[in-house]
């Protein structure tokens, strides 16, 4: 068995932690954020009625 030190270990996690975040948790968050503002912004209109100027 390979012994690793910790300084190995901890970069390894560093570089696995990057990953995750970079590949799962930005684009989810990001898709997440898009889709509560349009559901927002679709309350709003059936509440308030569409953009536009009111006579």
């Amino acid at each position: 068995m390979e012994s690793t030190n910790p300084q190995e270990q901890s970069k390894r996690s560093e570089w696995l932690s990057f990953l995750i975040i970079c590949v799962f948790l930005f684009p989810i968050l990001s898709v997440v954020f898009v889709g509560g503002y349009g559901f927002i912004v679709w309350m709003l209109q059936l509440i308030y009625g569409p953009p536009g100027h009111s006579i």
